[in-house]
């Protein structure tokens, strides 16, 4: 997500930092390459001719020109205008007074209206809230199906209908009469799309907002459709009146103009947005942190909120013992590590959090073989736990023995022994700081990642 603008815009603030100061030709010469850098990222021309207006303005101030380091004012004067453009703060949904609260899914046919549903489903589970998931598409094959499987994936009860509710209509009314007497304070309709925006599709939609007076009115958009989507939410909104956006296949679009976009053409927010397929991997919006991210700054604060939400923290506290001790860190402890940087997801993006790692030319087409993480889990786990409590006994014969128990090679085991060790080296040498969710003088630290193979 972003990762070509992000780089361009690094680029023009390094040229920048170049400069003995900063002067109104130097400055124009980077506001056309930030400029070019947008209009590539198929952010709309409307939004990027706005925002170089305001950067351009603000930049030229006399605080900024006079400053003694000018090229990390411009940044800031960026920063500002990207989270600005982004919505400025995370529009969080809203709540209706009374349960049950109404939230009525729509978007064109094909972009994950469905996933996200369930997905939302889960993330509010997780918040608190008891929702109830219905779907009111009579058109699609296996449409209502498909969300009922989903629904169970995520442990949220479904509205199917009976026999005699067949339209839209009736099977929404039908979910908040139920929603209503089995306790559940939110219930979420899932509506039927089209392949473009028609009468019918927006008759149908006005009608079950008129009928479920819903208190969010969220719009699925496929973020690989680029300007596509950002139209579709805007001739949306006109129509029916959105109240914001999920951005869904975020993971697969390096460009990210959608996102950068949608907020100024619709006037409505970016809520959401889905990192793949999973039913986990939907994700609060953040402009803040997401511009930030973009300009090269990492985003720790996203990361240690998805390590605090994946690791136990009393298996922290432990790990963190051991680590602190540092002859006490072993195979086993290594282990249980991989697998704790294994729940984080895909280590590019781990990278990507971290402040000017992200941006590394180094890293730039670096792949990690996840692959990796799962042998080490599954060699440690071919050992005795005498081998895994003192790795010095592990000879020729045991290599090979654990190497065909985990269905490796033993050049795999001796390579998981030569990272172990370089672990155990850095342990010692940080003194404890280490550990995923290490928690010290009762703040969080963020964790080095000892072993990560590649890494």
């Amino acid at each position: 997500m972003f990762d070509n603008l992000s780089e361009k815009l690094q680029r023009v603030f390094k040229n920048l930092r170049g400069e003995g100061r900063l002067t109104a030709e130097n400055m124009e010469q980077a506001l056309r390459e930030i400029r070019v850098a947008l209009l590539e990222a198929d952010v709309h021309f409307r939004v990027v001719k706005q925002f170089i207006e305001q950067v351009r303005l603000k930049a030229q101030g006399e605080e900024v020109l006079t400053a003694l380091s000018p090229s990390q004012q411009v940044v800031k004067i960026v920063l500002d205008e990207l989270t600005k453009m982004l919505g400025g703060h995370q529009s969080k949904l809203r709540f209706a007074n009374e349960p049950p609260t109404v939230v009525l899914i729509v978007g064109l046919q094909g972009s994950g209206k469905t996933t996200s549903a369930a997905k939302l489903a889960r993330v509010l589970t997780k918040e608190g809230s008891r929702p109830q998931l219905v779907s009111v598409d009579v058109y699609r094959p296996a449409a209502r199906q498909q969300l009922a499987i989903l629904a169970k994936q995520v442990n949220v009860p479904i509205f199917e209908g009976t026999l005699d509710q067949k339209t839209p209509l009736e099977l929404a009314r039908g979910a908040r009469k139920e929603a209503v007497q089995t306790g559940r304070d939110l219930l979420l309709v899932d509506t039927a799309g089209r392949q473009h925006i028609d009468d019918r599709l927006m008759q149908e939609l006005s009608e079950l907002k008129e009928a479920l007076n819903p208190t969010e009115v969220l719009f699925v958009a496929d973020a690989m459709t680029g300007q596509d989507a950002v139209k579709s939410a805007d001739e949306f909104h006109k129509r029916l009146g959105i109240t914001g956006v999920i951005l869904t296949k975020m993971d697969g679009d390096a460009r990210g103009g959608a996102a950068l976009s949608i907020r100024t053409v619709t006037g409505q927010p970016l809520k959401f947005v889905g990192m793949g397929e999973k039913v986990d991997a939907l994700e609060p919006f953040h402009p803040d942190r997401v511009a930030q991210r973009i300009l090269g700054m990492g985003d720790v604060v996203s990361l240690i909120e998805k390590a605090q939400s994946v690791i136990d923290q009393k298996d922290a506290e432990k790990m963190q013992e051991k680590l602190l001790a540092g002859d006490d860190f072993s195979l086993e402890d290594f282990r249980d590590q991989m697998k704790q940087i294994r729940k984080l997801g895909p280590l590019e993006g781990i990278l990507k959090m971290l402040p000017g790692i992200g941006g590394l030319k180094e890293l730039k087409d670096a792949k990690f073989d996840e692959k990796e993480l799962t042998r080490i889990v599954a060699i440690v786990d071919s050992m005795t736990p005498k081998e895994r409590g003192n790795h010095m006994i592990i000879n020729g014969a045991r290599r090979r023995r654990i190497a065909k128990g985990s269905g490796t090679s033993v050049q795999d085991v001796n390579n998981l022994l030569k990272q172990y060790g370089q672990a155990r080296k850095m342990m010692k040498s940080f003194s404890g700081a280490t550990g995923l969710l290490g928690k010290k003088g009762g703040k969080f630290k963020f964790p080095g990642m000892p072993g990560i193979p590649g890494f």
